[in-house]
């Protein structure tokens, strides 16, 4: 694993070592790959939803839609589980 040394002003660090102690990380290195890996997500989850909204138009998600999907469920739950 590599190290990265960052500094904080002595505000951030209080702030940074009372997230650590009530929310129960073991050390502050913890708290930042926490936050990290939350800000990955993030990103990620924004490109899916901005080739999401890019993409061209699907059929509507309206009551048939929705019905369908049960009735695919029903026929799925009555098969029983497949091996």
């Amino acid at each position: 694993m590599s190290t990265m040394n960052i500094s904080l002003p002595d505000r951030l660090k209080s702030f940074v070592d009372e997230q650590v102690r009530q929310r129960g990380y073991g050390t502050s290195s913890e708290y930042v790959r926490e936050l990290i890996r939350q800000d990955q997500d993030r990103q990620h989850l924004r490109s899916l939803l901005v080739a999401g909204a890019a993409s061209a138009a699907a059929a509507p998600a309206d009551g048939a839609y929705f019905e369908g999907l049960r009735e695919r469920v029903r026929k799925l739950a009555k098969a029983g589980p497949q091996e």
